[in-house]
């Protein structure tokens, strides 16, 4: 085997290493089609959501335009979004989002974008869900395209990790929360629903008028230090062929 042939079957082997280390790592860019994701569509039947060809970032983007009170992009049927997020022991949740406008009376304002995870089981009387949630920022027609994303650093947690909030809880008084018996892990075991949303659990808003895409959508799970590891040896294990048939080269030539 050539030295050149030797490194790049080193560099699959490393890439394959990498990808088996995270099941469950998806990707979308809407190049080909929305892959399970929807935005939302207007009762009215004015504007609406779907894939425009011209507007991504790199490639089309799922883009939405149209007057609610928020608005949210979800995927509820692609399993690689799915299931239990505590398999995956770390991961980050991206996505590259852009605000074309956000006009409320007029006015261009900001809204927040939220991550939610979404379990549809065990959830109290009269709530439609039980969810954990993290505010990634805001998002304005000054911004232009930007990525905003979150790493859950342990996703095996009980409580919630910092800057994490929890929903479907039926007591109103305390505001949004996780019910009593179910914990930031319980939520993450059963995901059924993976949603980006300009809704913050526990604030009101008026009629807005949103011109919003979203591009380049991930989950990823973080690699464990091991893999680092055997991605640094085998980084080594080619400057070292390197080196050697170099050497080898300048012997020859001296004899």
């Amino acid at each position: 085997m050539t030295l050149n042939k030797a490194m790049m079957a080193l560099t699959l082997s490393l890439a394959g290493g990498l990808a088996t280390a995270a099941p469950g790592s998806s990707f979308v860019d809407f190049s080909n089609g929305a892959q399970g994701w929807e935005g939302m569509q207007p009762a009215n039947g004015v504007g609406g959501s779907g894939i425009n060809p011209n507007l991504g970032n790199g490639a089309p983007a799922l883009h939405t335009v149209m007057e609610n009170f928020g608005i949210s992009f979800s995927n509820s049927t692609n399993q690689s979004y799915l299931g239990d997020y505590g398999k995956l022991g770390s991961v980050t949740i991206g996505l590259d989002v852009i605000a074309n406008s956000i006009r409320f009376f007029g006015q261009e304002v900001s809204r927040n974008m939220v991550v939610e995870l979404r379990d549809y089981g065990n959830t109290p009387q009269g709530m439609p869900y039980t969810s954990v949630w993290y505010d990634l920022g805001t998002i304005d027609y000054t911004k232009g395209w930007q990525h905003l994303s979150v790493t859950i650093g342990d996703t095996t947690s009980t409580a919630l990790p910092t800057g994490w909030g929890g929903y479907g809880s039926s007591d109103d008084a305390g505001g949004p929360g996780l019910p009593p018996g179910r914990s930031f892990a319980d939520v993450l075991s059963g995901v059924d629903e993976l949603v980006f949303t300009t809704y913050v659990p526990g604030y009101m808003y008026g009629f807005t008028d949103f011109d919003v895409a979203v591009d380049n959508i991930s989950v990823s799970a973080v690699p464990e230090p091991s893999t680092y590891a055997m991605m640094l040896g085998g980084l080594g294990m080619v400057g070292w062929m390197k080196r050697r048939k170099s050497r080898a080269a300048s012997a020859t030539k001296a004899a």
